[in-house]
Order: C-alpha cells, then structure tokens, then sequence
C-alpha cells in the first residue's frame, strides 16, 4: 500500500472513541472521526461536543479530520467514508465506538422509549456503518485486509442490575459482528468486537449515577486489576484489531476488560 491506512471512527469526541482516534492518528494512520456533537433529549446527560471532537483531531494537522456526524443516518455516515477516500485515498478500517447508555430501574418498568437510544446509536448505528465501510473496503483490490470493530462491553456478557436494556443492546453488537464476520467469509475483512470492562469515560459516570455512587472507582473492585481501564488502554487493542497482523481474529470478541467479574 503506498498511502498511510485509513479509518473512519464513531463516537469519537470522546471516551474510548477519542482514544481510539489519538492512538490510530500517533500510529501514522488517516482518520476520520464522527460523533453527534449535540445533546439528545432522549438522554438525561450531555453526549460529547463540537469542541470535544475538534480537539481530538488539532493535534494532527489535517491527518485527523473531524465531522459532526448522526450514525443514525447513513447518509451522514456514507458521507465520512467518501470524506475519507476522496482526502486520504481509501479506507482500512471501521471503527464503531458510538454507544449511550440509559437504566436504573427493572425491566417491567421500563419500555421502548427507555430502550430506543441504547439501540438506535449503539446497534443500529453500528449496523450503518458497517453498510457504508464494507462496499468501500471490498472496492480495494486482493489481497484485502479491511477492519470493522465493534466496541462491545463486559455487558455483552453479563447480566447487569438495572441495565437489562444496555446488556440487551451489548449482547446485539456481539451478535452482529459475528454475523457480519460470516458475511465476510473469503474476502480478506475482518469483523471483531472489544468487549471494555469499567473504563473511565462518561458512560461509566453515567452508570455510577444510575447506581448512586459517589465514585467510578467504586467499580474497580469488580476487576481482577482491581483498578479502573483507562480509555487509551482499550484504544491499543483496538488498534491492534484495525491492523492486517490481527487476520487471524474474526467473528471473536476480545475481552479488554482488566479482568472484569460480575
């Protein structure tokens, strides 16, 4: 390849989207990095900004180019990998990082709406991604070596109390990364899923309100680091996913999850 890989990143104002997007761009890789940029009033806490995405990508000198975009909306997202192969020449990987998280009550009190934003940006969003990354990916020539990577959660895995919702939500991003990877069969891409345990962005603060704590660090004993994950740790193995040395892993999840016990 005679240009510097390429991806497109979702969610990534912030969290591990934006460490994502800091350790692909450090690496030598192109990005393209979308988050909504705006509040949604389907949730009761802020998403990330304008001026958040914008900062993920000043470091870089155009090697970042940051776009408000809705993974809602697959225009807005066929427009960020056009973005990326018309300013970069091509596309790589895809990243999905864009996720909300909403709960705190059981499961016969909650209904659709409460459901909806989890499933709409989280699984749905991811679903368009995938439809606008892979037709670029599978435009390159063979031998291919595309990536999609899901960002899944320990959640995806476990029950948790009072996020029926959110382990519902997981458990579909790991259902379909393992279909997509079937889908892929022979054709050089990969589709694989990071499972993050408690990891210190705003979903987890939002999870300690939920579950009325005073600090995210009160989850740390359910890790057998018994610490909290740092965003860029989770960030390194999904840059490793996004590179052609992972061909060996599809249709997996890997569990960067320090451990994590339910």
């Amino acid at each position: 390849m005679d240009r510097p890989p390429v991806a497109v990143v979702t969610g990534a104002a912030r969290g591990i989207g934006a460490a994502t997007v800091h350790t692909l761009a450090a690496g030598g890789w192109r990005v393209v990095a979308v988050d909504l940029c705006h509040d949604d009033p389907a949730l009761d806490y802020p998403l990330g900004t304008r001026e958040q995405l914008a900062a993920v990508a000043a470091p870089y000198e155009g090697a970042v180019v940051d776009v408000p975009g809705d993974v809602r909306n697959p225009e807005d997202l066929t427009a960020a990998v056009e973005l990326a192969r018309e300013r970069f020449g091509g596309l790589d990987a895809a990243v999905a990082a864009a996720a909300v998280m909403t709960g705190g009550r059981p499961l016969w009190e909650t209904g659709t709406a409460d459901w909806a934003p989890m499933f709409d940006i989280g699984v749905h969003g991811m679903a368009n991604l995938a439809r606008a990354a892979i037709p670029a990916m599978l435009a390159a020539p063979e031998p291919r070596t595309g990536r999609f990577i899901g960002i899944a959660s320990s959640a995806g895995h476990h029950g948790m109390w009072h996020l029926s919702g959110y382990n519902a939500a997981k458990h579909a991003v790991v259902g379909l990364i393992k279909g997509l990877a079937h889908d892929l069969r022979g054709t050089g891409i990969t589709a694989s899923a990071v499972s993050p345990g408690s990891t210190r962005t705003a979903l987890l603060t939002e999870t300690a309100r939920l579950y009325d704590l005073a600090d995210v660090d009160e989850f740390a004993a359910h890790q057998l680091v018994d610490r909290i994950l740092e965003p860029e740790e989770v960030a390194a193995t999904v840059a490793w996913l996004c590179t052609p040395e992972s061909a060996a892993v599809t249709g997996s999840v890997v569990h960067a999850d320090g451990g994590f016990l339910p």
